[in-house]
């Protein structure tokens, strides 16, 4: 038990910073290509959609979408979520520990009084334990109870390595091609819960296919 927590104290201590260098080497090392909203996002909260396979690079799009960047993801408590929510901290994010799946009460209050602080809300709506390409409830109860809007993000690479894990988590390979692309925002205020989803998912599907 002693030597378990110790491996993760050092995990901890180490892990994160390697991580964030080694994400920033492979952004700085791919040729990369934006395809964003016409417009800069307005001065206002946004949810930040993405499926959780796709999660490496979104701290780089999501700074090109707005002028004063100011997001706090939301982030699972297990050990990995602890890791990704270090790492995010060099990009000069924030993060809310917990899912809409489990303690579902206290992680919407939380990121209702972000909201309120005008914070946009990072989410991967199949995270942390999937299916992959799910779209769990808490992203509609966020967007239709804040009446905020949602921007589909994605990137796909003309290179890159995929982990046998629930999400197929992919890592793109140094020099390679980086697609980033973010949709216009869009609203699911009016909609049931079901179309709601339909919605979400078919927006971010449809940037999954390879460049």
């Amino acid at each position: 038990m002693i030597n378990k927590e110790l491996k993760r104290k050092i995990t901890l201590l180490i892990t994160p910073y390697i991580g964030y260098l080694i994400i920033r080497l492979i952004y700085l090392s791919c040729k990369k290509k934006y395809i964003l909203p016409k417009n800069k996002l307005e001065n206002k909260p946004y949810i930040i959609a993405f499926w959780h396979r796709k999660l490496l690079m979104q701290p780089f799009l999501y700074k090109t979408l707005k002028k004063k960047p100011k997001v706090v993801a939301m982030i699972s408590e297990h050990f990995d979520g602890e890791v990704i929510s270090k790492i995010i901290r060099y990009f000069h994010f924030k993060s809310i520990r917990g899912s809409t799946r489990k303690g579902a009460i206290k992680v919407l209050k939380n990121a209702f009084s972000k909201i309120n602080e005008g914070y946009d809300v990072a989410i991967t709506p199949d995270g942390p334990k999937g299916p992959k390409y799910s779209v769990a409830d808490g992203i509609i109860s966020i967007s239709q109870k804040k009446d905020i809007m949602i921007v589909a993000c994605s990137y796909n690479a003309s290179s890159y390595w995929e982990f046998n894990s629930w999400d197929n988590f992919i890592v793109p390979k140094p020099f390679s091609t980086l697609n980033l692309v973010a949709s216009e925002p869009f609203c699911v205020k009016d909609l049931s819960k079901e179309e709601a989803k339909k919605k979400i998912k078919n927006k971010l599907l449809s940037y999954e296919e390879k460049i």
